[in-house]
């Protein structure tokens, strides 16, 4: 009887390298170790979903699907992401049939059929927010890995989603190609973090935020000088944050996503 008003979630983080995934209780609890599996190239979307279901036959049964996919998707929808359309993942060449074949798939309804569980799926910085905020104020999430992720909630309600990554910074070049993990690996931690630091004090007066958060795989790499100079009001928060939110999303939005 517990089990059916506290089910189990899957909770699935799409990533352009991997697909990291968990089951996880309500209290955030993992039901067995996560697991991650290289993100297969190239991506349609039944490739995406095949591979969802094959993550879940691995891991405890759950009750319901929670996925974070990169690029904006409105209510379940895919309306573009930057990574599955490319022929072998971030920055190889674009391949024109599967942006057709992303563009307004409604991936929410085919992992529903696919697998049977009631399912959310959003944004992956939104998920990775859904495990972070407090629900107090204007808190804005910014993911750092293979490019830019971004996501604000207002009170615990999550914004419409907007794609930062895709705003030009700085003589045209994209927040996605200006804070990468290319541009990490080519500059090196240091001047980077530099980067970092400039990238989010030109955001200060486009959101005001009340708290912000750095998460994604490379907020760790962030120097202890910036860190410091960014502020109180910006913390750095786990990559793992975003399997929590594959629970936390349920209780944020209740599966209107």
């Amino acid at each position: 009887m517990e089990q059916r008003h506290s089910p189990l979630t899957l909770a699935v983080d799409c990533g352009g390298g991997g697909l990291k995934a968990a089951v996880l209780d309500e209290a955030g609890t993992l039901h067995a170790p996560a697991t991650r599996v290289p993100t297969p190239y190239p991506l349609p979307p039944e490739l995406l979903v095949r591979t969802i279901v094959d993550i879940a036959q691995t891991l405890p049964r759950a009750g319901r699907l929670s996925v974070g996919l990169p690029g904006m998707i409105r209510h379940g929808v895919v309306v573009a992401t930057p990574h599955y359309v490319t022929v072998a993942g971030p920055r190889s060449r674009v391949d024109p049939g599967l942006v057709r074949a992303w563009d307004g798939h409604d991936l929410r309804a085919a992992l529903v059929t696919a697998t049977g569980l009631p399912t959310i799926v959003v944004n992956d910085a939104e998920l990775h927010g859904a495990g972070v905020v407090a629900g107090v104020g204007l808190e804005l999430v910014l993911t750092l890995g293979t490019g830019l992720g971004s996501a604000h909630f207002d009170g615990g309600v999550l914004a419409p989603h907007l794609e930062l990554s895709h705003a030009p910074v700085r003589r045209g070049t994209t927040y996605d190609q200006y804070l990468g993990e290319p541009e990490r690996r080519r500059l090196g931690d240091g001047l980077w973090s530099r980067r970092v630091l400039r990238a989010v004090e030109g955001l200060v007066p486009v959101f005001r935020w009340d708290r912000l958060h750095l998460g994604g795989g490379n907020a760790r790499r962030v120097s202890p000088a910036v860190l410091d100079r960014l502020g109180p009001d910006v913390v750095v928060v786990p990559n793992s944050a975003a399997l929590v939110g594959g629970v936390r999303a349920w209780q944020l939005w209740d599966g209107a996503a």
